[in-house]
This record gives structure tokens, sequence and C-alpha cells, in this order.
């Protein structure tokens, strides 16, 4: 007998909420338990809502605002080059001009 194992993988073309299912969430102040299968908030004796609590924690720091999970997100990056550097002058007189012998320096 053949056993198949099928692997779903999710693609990056929308962004997810965080959800307190995920293994991943934590609450910051030990508020979450599971009553069944719901979880459950003791502070507020409200089911758990991480897009609207203060105490949501991401445990590898992927929580964005608004609840948005930072794992689903895909990131654009733009390669810049180097900024050109302005360097600023500095005019000197007296007995500095003379032992350098230029009016302006750097």
């Amino acid at each position: 007998m053949k056993v198949l194992f099928i692997r779903v993988v999710s693609t990056l073309s929308e962004a997810r909420k965080c959800y307190p299912r995920c293994n991943k969430f934590r609450c910051g102040k030990d508020f979450l338990v599971y009553r069944g299968k719901n979880p459950w908030c003791r502070l507020t004796d409200e089911p758990c809502n991480p897009i609207t609590c203060n105490y949501a924690i991401c445990t590898i720091r992927r929580l964005l605002p608004q609840g948005v999970c930072g794992e689903t997100v895909k990131r654009k990056t733009v390669e810049e080059g180097p900024e050109e550097m302005k360097t600023l002058t500095v005019k000197v007189r007296g007995k500095i001009f003379r032992k350098i012998g230029e009016k302006e320096i750097f």
C-alpha cells in the first residue's frame, strides 16, 4: 500500500491576516487560552483577535501593522546606486594658506 503525501505550498499572491491558531502567534500578557477549538482572550473575555489586540506578538517578529502576517507579503527590492557625496570645501587664509599653499581644502 502506497501512501501519497501532498504538500500544499501557499502562494504569496496576497497578504493574509495573522490568526491566533498560528504556531508563531503569542499573547504578550499570556491571556490567550483555548476553549475547545476557539482561541479566547481572558483579558477582554472575548474571542482573540490579533488585528486589534495590543499584546499580539509574532515569535519570528513578522507581525506588521493592521495584523498582517509578514511571511505572506512579497518584498519589493530596488537596487540603488551609491549617492554622490558632496564635498564641502573650506576656505583658508593666513598661516594655514602659507603652509598648505591652497585657498580651499577638501
